[in-house]
């Protein structure tokens, strides 16, 4: 449920413009260059990447014995902050058709890097991206608090 409400909450930025960030096209053009088939295999790998940080975040609950949504919260600022400073600009080393900011364009590129906290998608995207993951973490601190 997290998963699917942090990339509907993405996908409904995007289509308002507040980001342009496309995370399903972004992953799926890792396995297929069709823009529309990418979407929807995107659209599940980030469902799965999602269920596997979800464990991780019931495996921090369960370490704390207890969840919250301010608990989740600040996992959610954490998991944001290694996504954007970390993760997203470590991409153009190993993803096939995004462009590097080091090594250029190549003929394949048909992505632009994110750079650093995904600004080259928008000076919004790390807000946005800030948001959905604190909401991410917010919804499984809820759902994951024993009663």
């Amino acid at each position: 449920m997290a998963t699917t409400a942090l990339t509907a909450a993405l996908i409904a930025a995007q289509l308002a413009g507040f980001t342009r960030l496309d995370l399903p096209l972004v992953l799926g053009t890792l396995v297929t260059e069709d823009p529309d088939r990418a979407r929807v295999v995107g659209f599940f790998m980030h469902l799965g990447a999602g269920q596997g940080f979800a464990l991780g975040y019931a495996a921090t609950f369960a370490l704390l014995h207890r969840a919250t949504w301010w608990i989740g919260a600040l996992l959610g600022m954490l998991h944001v902050g290694i996504a954007l400073t970390v993760l997203l600009p470590l991409l153009p080393g190993v993803h096939p058709r995004m462009a590097s900011q080091r090594a250029g364009p190549a003929s394949t590129a048909v992505l632009e890097p994110p750079g650093l906290f995904a600004l080259n998608y928008g000076v919004q995207t790390p807000a946005v991206t800030a948001v959905v993951h604190v909401m991410f973490g917010v919804v499984l601190g809820l759902l994951l608090k024993p009663d």
